[in-house]
């Protein structure tokens, strides 16, 4: 049967990716199991978390099977919104972090709490993707099912109660429910009573690697150990190996990301960026988010190129030279997060000239989306975060040109790992260390994660970009004015 592999399972939006790996690394399965997103009205996000369950169930026998399996380990989409009743039954559809129901009660939590007050205990904003506010909303809007509520967890956390029959959660994914005292690592008795809501609905709060229990008995995994897991971006950067101060995880994914790791709690008082627990024991992180990363790439090529191969169009993108004569994207195409809390924000084209052909706009987006990395890397360094390199992952780190030009626009080499598995990468590694393994995350990632490329930036670039990245940040106030 060979030696013991690891599982991580990744309880995401779209679906489920389950992964074995061995304890050096190789990845030895992998398996994905989708589900349906419902949107019954504009603009709100819900799934049934028995999907997530059968999902999960399904594609950990396919990776498992004919192996011994050590240990497991979970991740998953942040901020849902699970309610159980006393019998453990789920009370109605989960509301996901996409979902934007919530803006009237995200006003009410910082006029209840105070938001300077907020962002010192939560290091985060209200926002309406969090989990506090939508337990305000089915407060006001559903009270029957509000008033049945026993238990509170978050998506990941519901595979995990199924396969262990343990009710925990970890502090990485706690951070972004907007109820846990980031600094102390555990639920804010201050935030939750100015809320009114009961603490015991909340789950205990373990560390990321930790031993949340083991598979229940019946199951063909039957006391198998599994790890509390982490939130999906805390995991992706234990799976690229961002993990210490000075590497950066850089996400290229529908979304884009800029994560640091921190020796320290540290957060903006504007809260610009998120802080939150790493999965790291006693270190944080802190993470600029935008909302339309490779999103934009698919945007342009659906819009100006339908069914157009990716590659082509990068291809087209790479005959222009940096800064395309001028030609700048604002990438706000869904709102924006970081640095601007603003979801009535929208993308534009600035500079057109009849010169500018497909492949123009093509690598103004590439540029666009970059400048809006380079926000979140800024915003990071104000909390004096020094970058000496950044682990890049996503689809969007398959293009070799958008390597090329996030590198010259950040200023620091991009490094790619051997896996591209993300998530279910660093939940494996998780488990890998609450199964007794690796002794801790460190030696998890020195072990079984490892560079394989590297792309620098290029000088004459990084000129070019400097002047432009001053004329893409005056492009939000200027049309945010003319809105």
């Amino acid at each position: 049967m060979g030696s013991p592999a690891l599982v991580g399972l990744d309880v995401g939006t779209t679906g489920v990716k389950a992964l074995a790996l061995s304890a050096d690394g190789e990845v030895l399965a992998v398996a994905t199991r989708g589900y349906p997103l419902s949107t019954p009205r504009p603009g709100w996000s819900e799934q049934d978390p028995e999907d997530w369950w059968r999902a999960a169930e399904s594609a950990l026998a396919e990776v498992a099977s004919g192996r011994e399996v050590a240990g497991i380990g979970l991740s998953g989409q942040m901020h849902g919104l699970v309610t159980l009743d006393e019998s453990g039954r789920v009370i109605r559809p989960a509301i996901l972090w996409n979902d934007q129901r919530t803006a009237e009660e995200c006003a009410e939590i910082e006029q209840r709490v105070g938001f300077e007050r907020l962002v010192a205990l939560t290091g985060n904003r209200a926002l309406t993707g969090f989990t506090a506010p939508k337990l305000l909303w089915l407060r006001r809007h559903e009270p029957e099912a509000y008033a049945r509520i026993a238990r509170v967890l978050l998506p990941k956390d519901v595979v995990r109660q199924r396969l262990t029959g343990d009710w925990a959660i970890d502090a990485s994914d706690a951070s972004g429910t907007l109820l846990l005292d980031v600094e102390q690592r555990d639920w804010s008795g201050e935030v939750i009573e100015a809320l009114e809501l009961p603490s015991v609905w909340l789950p205990p709060v373990l560390e990321s690697p930790a031993r949340a229990g083991a598979v229940r008995a019946g199951h063909e995994r039957q006391g198998t150990p599994v790890a509390a897991g982490a939130g999906d971006q805390a995991a992706a950067a234990v799976g690229v190996g961002a993990v210490r101060p000075g590497v950066l995880s850089v996400v290229l994914g529908t979304s884009g990301v800029v994560l640091a790791p921190l020796p320290a709690y540290a957060h903006d008082d504007e809260a610009r960026v998120h802080a939150f627990c790493h999965a790291v024991p006693g270190t944080w992180q802190a993470m600029g988010v935008m909302l339309s990363a490779a999103g934009s790439l698919q945007w342009v090529r659906d819009v100006a190129a339908p069914g157009s191969p990716f590659d082509g169009l990068v291809d087209e993108a790479g005959a222009w030279p940096a800064g395309a004569e001028g030609l700048v994207f604002l990438p706000y195409l869904a709102g924006e997060r970081t640095p601007h809390a603003d979801p009535d924000a929208r993308g534009a084209f600035v500079g057109l000239h009849v010169r500018h052909d497909r492949g123009a706009l093509v690598r103004a987006v590439l540029e666009g989306v970059a400048f809006g990395l380079r926000d979140s890397f800024d915003l990071l360094g104000e909390l004096g975060v020094e970058a000496t390199a950044a682990r890049a992952s996503g689809g969007g780190a398959r293009s070799r040109l958008w390597l090329r030009i996030v590198a010259s626009v950040l200023g620091v080499p991009l490094e790619l790992t051997e896996s591209e598995e993300g998530s279910a990468f660093g939940a494996a590694l998780l488990g890998g260390v609450a199964a007794g393994v690796f002794a801790d995350v460190h030696e998890a990632v020195e072990r079984c994660v490892r560079v394989r490329d590297t792309v620098e930036p290029d000088p004459a670039w990084q000129e070019t970009y400097a002047g432009l990245q001053d004329r893409y940040r005056a492009l939000y106030p200027a049309l945010k004015v003319a809105r």
